[in-house]
């Protein structure tokens, strides 16, 4: 590790310790991240982004600190956090296995059972660098209508991510979520739980980072898990429904609550990803 002055010197103001070196570490597809050594001993990572909003690091500290207080699943620590950066305690990577899948299920069942006040939350986020509306509502089916799908399926049309006929076939399940979708208490949600976001400690831990947190519907984050593919899912999945069932037929609406993501992935990415959502969407109408 050699040491960046300009890095060091805003951790150094955050944090009041030394930063002995840092490092570029690779994989952040929004934030540059570094590696931070500090002199106390501790190691850090620091996300920084150029013209970031005001609040999108805020945002995500709340959101790890709101995980954390559920004491379920494992977060990284905030060390320090302004509107420019964010600087979190340094998980070492290591291996996947089925025991730590187990207890990832075990432990997420747990934050998702710390609930939340509403479906929503008291302030906006972020899901990746898109705005995430998370003004309350009375139910899942409304809050997942009106500030999930809607809105995403909104901006993939204006960005021609969708086209007209996909949109429609979205659209069309809206009206049914209230009849497809048991209600249960609101849930405290990680909130963009693809595998990606989950971080096999060297420690025997999952961690789970990145969170775009808010009180929802736990199903949400359980399709997520599936969106991509996780390591040992079956394990995390067997061991969150031993601790925590899950209502009848919640395999059969993995799909419905993917639809959410794929419309996030259309709108950054474009690609296919609304028309898989279409597809999906066109199992329930």
């Amino acid at each position: 590790m050699t040491r960046q002055p300009l890095v060091a010197r805003r951790a150094e103001e955050l944090l009041g310790a030394s930063v002995v070196a840092t490092a570029p570490v690779a994989g952040g597809d929004i934030s540059t991240a570094t590696r931070l050594r500090l002199s106390d001993g501790t190691t850090a990572l620091m996300k920084t982004l150029p013209h970031a909003p005001e609040d999108f690091f805020p945002a995500e500290a709340a959101a790890l600190r709101w995980l954390a207080d559920a004491g379920g699943a494992h977060v990284p620590e905030v060390l320090g956090v302004d509107h420019e950066c964010l600087i979190i305690r340094w998980v070492e990577p290591g291996k996947s296995s089925v025991d730590t899948a187990a207890a990832l299920g075990r432990e997420l069942a747990a934050t998702h059972a710390a609930g939340a006040p509403s479906y929503g939350g008291d302030r906006d986020g972020y899901i990746g660098k898109l705005p995430m509306p998370n003004r309350p509502a009375d139910t899942w089916a409304e809050f997942y209508a009106v500030r999930r799908l809607l809105p995403y399926l909104k901006l993939a049309r204006d960005r021609g991510a969708a086209t007209p006929e996909q949109a429609a076939a979205i659209e069309a399940v809206v009206p049914r979520l209230p009849d497809l979708v048991p209600e249960e208490p609101p849930a405290r949600l990680h909130g963009d739980l693809w595998n990606g976001n989950v971080l096999w400690g060297l420690d025997g831990h999952a961690w789970l980072i990145d969170p775009a947190a808010y009180g929802g519907h736990r199903e949400v984050d359980l399709a997520m898990l599936a969106l991509f593919g996780l390591p040992h899912l079956p394990r995390v999945l067997d061991a969150y429904v031993e601790a925590a069932p899950l209502a009848d037929g919640w395999e059969d609406r993995v799909a419905l609550h993917q639809l959410f993501p794929l419309l996030v992935h259309a709108c950054h990415f474009g690609g296919g990803y609304a028309g898989r959502a279409a597809d999906l969407a066109s199992r329930y109408t």
